[in-house]
């Protein structure tokens, strides 16, 4: 029944406690029977050796547990910038998910981006104030700069009692009582019993507050708030209809390093968070037709799903898949739509971390891993054969800076491919290219540390240790015009003469609106491959400047003439669209666009000068200085180039008590 499951994500800033949080849920469900931990590097689901040594999440990891008879489906996602993409592509399949607050820090840079990518995706989400027992706990600070920070609209329903030093439990505002748990069986044994007269004392402005909260977001409850009369089981309905709706945040607290507050949060996992069924229908596109249809819940459809992420296991393709309607089983028939393939099911498993479980058949509203797709690529849609709907696919990032690696000999060589080819499979973010000049391999990903993970695995995977360059920048190109020009082929390719004629302009587009191809013309009246012709040619020209090298950006491409001669072909305008681009770019010229990084820089108010005295050396110009959580926040824009080492020059100026977080903002001029 997809009523008893649950698909949550676990999202939130690097070292807020997202993984060591997922191993408490992972415990506390029997799934595991002792608890590892980030800082010792024996984390379940941070499996890989650069995640334990680093004491970070690089790649998500999925896992299934059960809590009171439903069955949940858990993805630890990553908190730092690099891996974006793993935060993004578990989102898009995921039905709700726990956003984690360090009760110190609050709302951080990459908090806010990934709750722009769930807000994007529409899920529903708890939130979960963690470290309630570090020095410098702020309860109801967090709760603020989710308002301010998040837009959010947070609706405390367990409370901490106490911060720091005096914390030592939590009360739940719904049931008014107080949660105690059992510190030598690691939390196992938890109470509830009534609230203390200091407690209720505690309790009762919170809960007004959200009594009233939740009765102006959900007009059932608000009759009832007014009438008087209303039970546990109304609030509860209440608040999940309103975070179903995404109108109101349930938040909870504790510490997971302290096994505090972590049953109650599987228990509003449980309660308001929304099983498949609960959701509107997924949207799908045919193109065939043009049509746009939606594809229920329902395991009796037939079978769709979504491939959101691809992984090579023993030199085998290991496709993690969302299934949104029908049932698959082992040795069923589908199709992958998005590539027009045909395949069929080998196996299929569970997934815990690093490990995994064969199953015999997986039902609508089910993440599984498959063998058999052997086409797949990350954000494929698969389905029953025949199937021609096409669900949304993932966002793809364009990397930002690139490396040029070279093997040390022929043999190395081959193993450094088979990586490489592997790595980018299963990494839609990383790209590989030769330089036909050097010959050397060109990896491109989203940041130094993105890199260094990859060299890392490299190394330790394969056993190679490729010689490596400098890191460079990858820069885009726009034009700085309006410019027009025809581009005419006509040569003998083989034995066939191949004829075409393309005149086009290109201008300038707002940056960041991205490029546009348009026919000015009536294609209507021209042979469809000819246009697609045409159309590909300009996109293939669009993605190198003939003389940099460089992809261009916010270009505004219109064809106004395709002449028919005799003899035209389609390769004929295929090619004379390239030529009529690369002329029209001569004539427009253009301006070089680099990576422009949003860096926020933490540090006390004794370090600030030093601080942004290095920022501006670096090319940075402050935007905003904040107060967070008793230290000066530096917020600004700086070019990527010249921000390598920076982190490092950064920790020698303030005597290592500044923190550091770069995004990737925009290509912009500098």
């Amino acid at each position: 029944m997809t009523q008893a499951v649950r698909n949550i994500g676990v999202i939130a800033h690097i070292d807020a406690g997202k993984t060591t949080l997922s191993e408490r849920m992972l415990f506390y469900t029997r799934k595991i029977h002792r608890m590892g931990e980030v800082h010792d590097g024996t984390a379940t689901m941070d499996y890989l050796p650069e995640e334990q040594e680093r004491g970070i999440t690089i790649t998500s990891a999925c896992t299934t547990c059960e809590w009171n008879g439903t069955t949940v489906n858990i993805i630890d996602t990553p908190g730092h910038v690099d891996f974006t993409i793993e935060v993004e592509r578990s989102l898009r399949v995921l039905d709700g998910a726990v956003g984690v607050f360090c009760a110190v820090g609050g709302v951080e840079p990459q908090s806010e981006t990934v709750w722009r990518q769930s807000e994007h995706f529409g899920v529903p989400k708890l939130a979960f104030v963690n470290k309630m027992d570090r020095i410098g706990a702020d309860f109801s600070a967090v709760l603020k700069s989710m308002q301010t920070r998040l837009g959010a609209n947070p609706l405390p329903v367990v409370i901490p009692v106490g911060a720091a030093e005096t914390f030592q439990g939590v009360i739940d505002l719904v049931t008014l009582e107080r949660l105690d748990f059992d510190e030598s069986d690691q939390g196992q044994t938890w109470t509830r019993s009534p609230l203390t007269e200091a407690d209720a004392e505690l309790a009762a402005p919170w809960r007004e507050q959200m009594l009233e909260r939740l009765a102006e977001n959900d007009d059932t409850f608000l009759e009832q708030y007014l009438g008087g009369e209303y039970t546990e089981t109304d609030i509860r309905s209440a608040i999940r209809r309103a975070t179903l709706a995404r109108r109101v945040t349930p938040v909870l607290s504790g510490s997971a390093l302290k096994n505090t507050g972590v049953q109650p949060l599987l228990d509003a996992v449980i309660a308001y968070l929304p099983a498949p069924a609960d959701l509107p229908p997924v949207t799908a596109h045919n193109p065939e037709d043009g049509t746009d249809g939606t594809i229920p819940c329902d395991p009796a459809l037939p079978f769709t799903g979504l491939v959101f992420k691809v992984m090579m296991d023993g030199g085998r393709k290991l496709a993690l898949v969302r299934l949104y309607a029908g049932t698959l089983k082992e040795g069923d028939p589908c199709r992958n739509v998005t590539r027009r393939a045909d395949e069929r099911i080998s196996r299929l498993y569970r997934l815990h971390a690093d490990r995994r479980e064969q199953v015999d058949a997986a039902k609508a509203g089910d993440i599984v891993a498959v063998i058999g797709l052997r086409s797949a690529r990350t954000g494929d849609t698969v389905g029953a054969p025949g199937s021609k709907l096409l669900l949304e696919s993932i966002e793809a990032y364009q990397p930002v800076i690139s490396l040029a690696i070279e093997p040390r000999n022929a043999d190395e060589g081959k193993a450094l491919d088979e990586a490489l080819d592997r790595f980018s499979l299963e990494d839609p973010t990383l790209t590989v290219a030769i330089d036909e000049g050097s010959g050397h391999r060109i990896v491109s990903g989203m940041g130094e540390l993105h890199l260094d993970v990859i060299l890392e695995r490299i190394r330790r995977e394969y056993g190679i240790a490729p010689r490596v360059g400098q890191p460079q920048v990858i820069r885009r190109e726009t034009p700085k015009r309006t410019a027009s020009a025809t581009g005419i082929f006509d040569r003998e390719l083989g034995k066939e003469t191949h004829i075409g004629e393309v005149t086009l302009s290109i201008a300038p587009r707002e940056r960041g609106s991205g490029n546009q191809i348009r026919f000015a013309i009536d294609t209507a009246i021209l042979p469809a491959a000819f246009v697609d012709a045409v159309r590909q040619g300009v996109e293939n020209a669009l993605q190198s400047d003939p003389v940099t090298g460089y992809p261009l950006q916010d270009a505004d491409v219109e064809i106004t003439a395709m002449p028919r001669r005799d003899g035209s072909t389609v390769a004929g305008y295929h090619m004379a669209a390239g030529i009529a681009l690369r002329s029209a770019l001569e004539a427009a010229q253009v301006t070089t666009l680099e990576p422009l990084m949003f860096v926020e820089i933490s540090a006390p108010e004794a370090n600030l000068g030093p601080a942004i005295s290095l920022f501006g050396t670096r090319g940075g110009k402050v935007e905003n200085i904040l107060d967070h959580a008793g230290l000066k926040l530096v917020q600004g824009l700086a070019p990527l180039s010249k921000l390598f080492g920076f982190s490092t020059d950064l920790r020698s100026a303030t005597q290592g008590r500044a923190g550091l977080m770069m995004r990737f903002e925009r290509f912009d001029v500098i």
